[in-house]
């Protein structure tokens, strides 16, 4: 069983690496990947199985697509169903007692809240220019300050309340399987669908909160 907390480094050109949350990192992609194929390797006119499992996601996703951004952010789908597959089975990946998911790790959740960020500032300078620079100035020159706080606020933010939540449910599921008797497992495992419900609902906070983000930046100005 793992240690919530103790983490395996390695020294790397001067660096430290996390090799534990490095390793539940690709392990959690190779997961996607193989649902990926699973679901695309014989693809069928009704579908079932993998395909339908899958196919109930994205065609949710595509339409929070069109809903928050429009047709304008139609070409974000790759990445948003790839961001929502990837912190499902990663919230998930924990949940096994002798694994640890990479979302209970700092800097796993801050850097996909800062590729979300910088994603956002890219897009809003390359499709809307100066105007998107001028929303920082709005309503009143004053208010850039406020504005600038609050950019630098959006990837703590959304970092951290993931960061917690997985964290959490994980330390307590460890707690209660050393607490209670093999005998007595309910607790344990009320706590553990329970952490699987947070696990879901902790991934559709992220990515919605990205979607909405990322639709300041490419949403036109008739569609909003």
């Amino acid at each position: 069983m793992h240690e919530i907390g103790v983490r395996e480094t390695v020294q790397f050109a001067g660096f430290t690496f996390n090799w534990e949350t490095l390793c539940m990192t690709w392990l959690t992609m190779a997961v996607v990947i193989l649902i990926a194929f699973l679901a695309t390797r014989s693809l069928k006119l009704v579908p079932s199985g993998w395909q339908m499992v899958v196919e109930l996601i994205v065609n949710w996703l595509h339409g929070q697509i069109d809903a928050m951004m429009g047709k304008s952010g139609r070409f974000l789908a790759p990445f948003i169903v790839s961001l929502f597959m990837f912190l499902l089975v990663s919230n998930w990946l924990g949940l096994i007692p002798t694994l640890s998911s990479p979302t209970n790790d700092l800097n796993t959740t801050l850097a996909l809240a800062l590729i979300v960020i910088v994603m956002v500032h890219f897009l809003g300078l390359y499709k809307k220019g100066m105007h998107y620079v001028a929303h920082f100035f709005q309503p009143t020159p004053v208010f850039v300050v406020i504005n600038v706080i609050e950019e630098i606020a959006k990837p703590i933010t959304l970092s951290c309340r993931l960061f917690g939540n997985i964290l959490a449910g994980e330390i307590l599921i460890i707690v209660l399987l050393k607490l209670m008797p093999i005998w007595m497992p309910i607790p344990a495992v009320c706590w553990l669908a329970f952490s699987i419900f947070i696990g879901g609902v902790q991934a559709v906070i992220f990515t919605m909160l990205s979607m909405a983000y990322l639709a300041n930046a490419v949403k036109e100005e008739e569609e909003s």
